[in-house]
């Protein structure tokens, strides 16, 4: 069986982009073949009848018979011509799934995929938290940087680097948390990770086979953080937070070994841990507790001063763990972590075991730019910026939603709101999002009842989104 001139290619290759003819053409012969219309055992056409019928140079046609030649597809039989001997394997084709729905999303149990779900449900206002102005991310400034690493780069730098991250961005690091932390530590205590959750996760993975099977957590927290240690079969008994933080004395009743923190801008309720609360935190870890402090979200303040770290205060009992997910993106997935030296090598040995360490390049950019003060212009920039979009959520808020309570302002890329009333956030979330408004229920958060509330991000929306949002959150509340 001979396949006579192009009919059987179905296309002109005039549709062939400039300068790759020979690809194009590879590309419609393995489509011919793989759906049969040059089965197994037939001959493609002469390669100067197929060019003159193309109307293109001989040397086009041979370059994509020789493609299929060394694809194995079809094969040069002398003067029985190319034949085809093998077809390639055909994808199957699925139709998409469509979003979610609402309804299917908010649910009491949340389930591992949830965020996945919700990030890709399409929405015209995202209010979810956690998420920083991303339209100003220092591409110029980035582009710059790449370049003059690039320049002074030396071609045993594309190897493979050291699991703990390249040694300029965890000097880099170290100075960073000295200047904006008042933590003191070398560069040999830091330990790059793929954000805080992976370090979140390799920690957990180090305790349990040091035989820690539970992590107190703060009671409301993080769900995605919960979600992390359960993954790693860790139990994580609710420690209530109140005004001043976490209850140190429920901590202490608890019996837990360790607990995951965030002292500096609790998530999500947004209050600081108070001074007696730390000064009893700090008996707690000399007895042998261990800390896990997320400084997730430390750099942005608008009302209020810094409070320092708790690492600044207690080296040996607290890992300290902090990344730029937001205050520049989270899919640069570059994290840190400084572990306690009696865990510390283990946690190392988890990172070179999950991934041989990050990506090396995006290191070094980053490195550059936070020794040259770049990061430190970016962070006042964005500072500003999200400050804005705070306030007018703010008075968005008292406008459309006088009776919600407003928790967190000070700090930030998100404000918690609650109600004294009864009814269900998940279904408020729901229909938020029904209406094309997306957001997170305060309960997703929550281990044990609470009033019903909702966490909402500032920090990726302009005004005009923010204060439309809220407008339509008033038009729902039940």
């Amino acid at each position: 069986m001979t396949a006579e001139g192009s009919d059987f290619l179905q296309l002109d290759i005039g549709d062939a982009p400039p300068g790759r003819r020979s690809d194009w053409l590879a590309s419609r012969l393995r489509h011919a073949i793989s759906d049969g219309r040059l089965p197994v055992g037939s001959r493609l056409p002469a390669t100067r009848a197929l060019a003159a019928d193309l109307q293109v140079s001989r040397g086009v046609v041979t370059e994509a018979y020789q493609r299929l030649v060394e694809d194995g597809h079809v094969a040069g039989r002398g003067r029985a011509g190319t034949v085809v001997v093998a077809a390639p394997a055909r994808t199957k084709e699925q139709t998409a799934p469509g979003p979610p729905s609402a309804g299917t999303i908010f649910q009491p149990a949340p389930g591992i995929g949830v965020f996945d779900s919700l990030r890709s449900t399409p929405a015209k206002i995202d209010l979810s938290p956690g998420v920083p102005d991303l339209t100003a991310f220092p591409r110029t400034a980035w582009l710059r940087a790449e370049r003059t690493v690039l320049n002074d780069l030396s071609a045993a730098a594309f190897g493979y680097g050291d699991p703990r991250g390249a040694p300029a961005l965890r000097l880099a690091i170290a100075h960073w948390i000295a200047r904006t932390r008042g933590i003191t530590a070398d560069a040999d205590d830091v330990l790059i990770v793929a954000g805080v959750a992976q370090g979140l996760g390799l920690l957990a993975q180090v305790l349990c086979d040091n035989g820690i099977a539970e992590i107190a957590v703060e009671d409301p927290s993080s769900l995605g953080a919960r979600q992390h240690l359960h993954d790693r079969r860790l139990a994580t008994p609710p420690i209530r937070v109140d005004d001043e933080g976490i209850d140190v004395d429920e901590l202490v009743r608890s019996g837990a070994p360790a607990v995951l923190l965030t002292p500096a801008h609790q998530f999500p309720t947004g209050v600081v841990l108070g001074g007696e609360r730390r000064r009893e935190l700090m008996r707690w870890a000399a007895d042998g507790g261990l800390i896990i402090e997320d400084d997730y979200d430390a750099e942005h303040r608008y009302d209020r001063p810094p409070v320092p770290a708790l690492r600044s205060m207690l080296a040996e009992q607290v890992c300290y763990a902090g990344s730029v997910s937001k205050w520049l993106a989270p899919a640069l997935r570059v994290g840190w972590m400084l572990v306690p030296p009696r865990y510390r090598d283990e946690v190392v040995a988890a990172k070179r075991f999950a991934d041989l360490g990050n990506a090396v390049l995006p290191q070094l950019v980053l490195a550059h730019l936070m020794e040259s003060g770049e990061m430190e212009r970016q962070l006042r920039f964005v500072r500003k910026r999200h400050r804005r979009r705070r306030d007018a959520m703010i008075d968005a808020l008292r406008a459309h939603l006088p009776g919600a309570v407003v928790h967190g302002a000070a700090a930030g890329l998100h404000l918690t709101i609650t109600f004294d009333a009864e009814f269900s956030d998940l279904d408020f979330a729901a229909a938020a999002l029904e209406q094309g408004v997306k957001v997170q229920p305060l309960s997703w958060h929550c281990q044990r009842p609470m009033k019903p509330g909702l966490v909402l991000g500032y920090g990726a929306s302009p005004a005009t989104d923010i204060a439309e949002g809220i407008a339509t959150l008033g038009r729902l509340r039940p």
